[in-house]
C-alpha cells in the first residue's frame, strides 16, 4: 500500500472521482447536469428529456424523445412477485423502507454488471428508473389498503407516477410542478447516496444493489428526510402571525430550523429559488405562510449568526409544493427517491466505464493486545 492520506471527517472537500455527470458549485449557487443548468431545464423540458441527458449523453430530437418514451414507459410494469407481495411489505415498516425492499424484489434476477454487455447494463438502468415511480405509488395504496393503480404507458413519467399514486388524473398544473421537483432533485454532486451507490456498483454486483444502497443512504434523516420536517413546522407555527415567537423560541431551545442551511451551497440554493416561484403559481394559504416564515428566519438567522451565510434549502419548499398536488408527507422521501434514482444509475454505467474497487483505508485507534514474548 502506498502513502496513506489522512482525509477530513465526511470526506469533505476531497475529490474521489471524475464525472460528467454533473457538477456543483456551492460558492456560485448553481448546479448543472452535463452542462445544461439545472434550474433551467426543471423550468422548460419533461423527465424524459433529461433523463436522456443523463443516461445517454444529450438532450433528445423531437424523434429521439417519442422514441425514448416509448421505450421506457413500456418497462414501468412491476413483476407479479412484487405485486403479491405488496401488501405485507408496505405493511411492516416505513414507506422508506418498503420502497428499498419493493426494488430489491423486482431486481432478485439481475446479473452483475460485469457480466453483462453495455447495451445490457443501459437496459438494467432503464428498466429501474422506469419501475421506481410505480413501486412507490404501489407502496402508499398498499398502506391505505388499496390495489395499485396500473402504469399507463400514453402518460409522461411526471403524470403517470402522479395518476398511479393519488388514482386521480393529474391535472397540468399539479404535473408540472411535479416535474420541476423531480428534474431538481435527479442528481446534485456527490451526495451520500450517489457515493453508496457508485461504491457498490464498484464491487461489479448488479445495478439494483446500487439503487437500493441508494435508497438506504437516502432514508437518513439527514439526506432524505427533511422535506416533510420542514412542512411539519410550518404546520406548527400554523399562522404568520406567530412565525417571530415561535423560531425564536425554537432557537432559544437549541432547536433546529428546518429548511435553512446547506452542506455545499454558500449563496441561495437554485433548486430553493425555481420551487419558491412554483409554490406561488399553485398559491394559497400554506404559501403565504411559508413565505412570511422564510423572511423572518433569514431575519433572525441574520442577526444571530452574521458570520454564516444560512439560505432557504430546497427542502423547504419542496415540501409545501408537493403538499400543495396531493403527495401525502409520507412519500416525500420515496418521490425523492424516484427522482435521484435517474442519477444513482447514471453514476452507475459510469463507474461501470474503466471502475476500480473504491476501498478505502482506515486508521485504527483502539487498544492493542500483545501477547507475552516467550521466555
Amino acid at each position: 500500500m502506498g502513502t496513506l492520506i489522512h482525509a477530513p471527517a465526511g470526506l469533505e472537500g476531497v475529490v474521489v472521482a471524475e464525472t460528467a455527470i454533473g457538477d456543483v458549485l456551492g460558492h456560485e449557487g448553481f448546479f448543472h447536469y452535463r452542462g445544461h443548468p439545472a434550474p433551467d431545464l426543471a423550468t422548460t423540458r419533461s423527465v424524459e428529456e433529461v433523463w436522456h441527458l443523463l443516461h445517454r449523453g444529450v438532450l433528445p430530437d423531437a424523434d429521439g424523445l417519442r422514441a425514448f418514451a416509448a421505450e421506457t414507459a413500456g418497462l414501468r410494469a412491476l413483476p407479479d412477485r412484487v405485486r403479491d407481495t405488496l401488501p405485507a411489505v408496505a405493511a411492516a415498516g416505513t414507506p422508506m423502507a418498503a420502497l428499498r425492499t419493493v426494488l430489491s424484489l423486482a431486481g432478485q434476477d439481475a446479473r452483475p454488471w460485469l457480466d453483462l454487455d453495455e447495451a445490457e447494463r443501459a437496459r438494467d438502468a432503464l428498466r429501474l428508473v422506469a419501475i421506481a415511480p410505480t413501486a412507490a405509488a404501489a407502496v402508499w395504496r398498499a398502506r391505505q389498503g388499496l390495489p395499485p393503480v396500473e402504469p399507463d404507458p400514453s402518460l409522461g413519467f411526471a403524470a403517470d407516477y402522479l395518476r398511479m399514486l393519488t388514482g386521480d388524473p393529474p391535472g397540468e398544473v399539479a404535473t408540472r410542478a411535479l416535474e420541476r421537483y423531480l428534474l431538481l432533485t435527479i442528481d446534485h454532486g456527490f451526495n451520500a447516496s450517489t457515493f453508496a451507490a457508485r461504491v457498490v456498483t464498484s464491487t461489479g454486483a448488479d445495478l439494483t444493489s446500487a439503487v437500493v444502497a441508494g435508497v438506504g443512504a437516502l432514508s437518513g434523516p439527514l439526506h432524505g428526510g427533511a422535506p416533510s420536517r420542514a412542512l411539519d413546522m410550518l404546520t406548527g407555527i400554523g399562522s404568520p402571525e406567530r412565525a417571530r415567537a415561535w423560531v425564536e423560541q425554537a432557537l432559544a431551545d437549541g432547536g433546529r430550523i428546518m429548511g435553512f442551511g446547506h452542506r455545499v451551497y454558500r449563496t441561495e440554493d437554485p433548486r430553493s429559488a425555481v420551487l419558491k416561484q412554483t409554490a406561488l403559481e399553485l398559491g394559497g394559504p400554506l404559501v403565504d405562510l411559508a413565505v412570511e416564515v422564510e423572511r423572518v428566519v433569514l431575519e433572525i438567522l441574520e442577526a444571530r449568526y452574521p458570520e454564516r451565510d444560512l439560505r432557504t434549502n430546497v427542502e423547504y419548499y419542496a415540501g409545501v409544493v408537493l403538499h400543495l398536488i396531493g403527495v401525502p408527507a409520507e412519500m416525500f422521501s420515496p418521490t425523492f427517491a424516484v427522482s435521484r434514482t435517474i442519477g444513482w444509475t447514471a453514476h452507475a454505467l459510469e463507474q461501470t466505464v474503466g471502475n476500480r474497487i473504491i476501498r478505502p483505508a482506515s486508521r485504527y485507534v483502539g487498544p492493542l493486545h500483545t501477547s507475552p514474548v516467550p521466555a
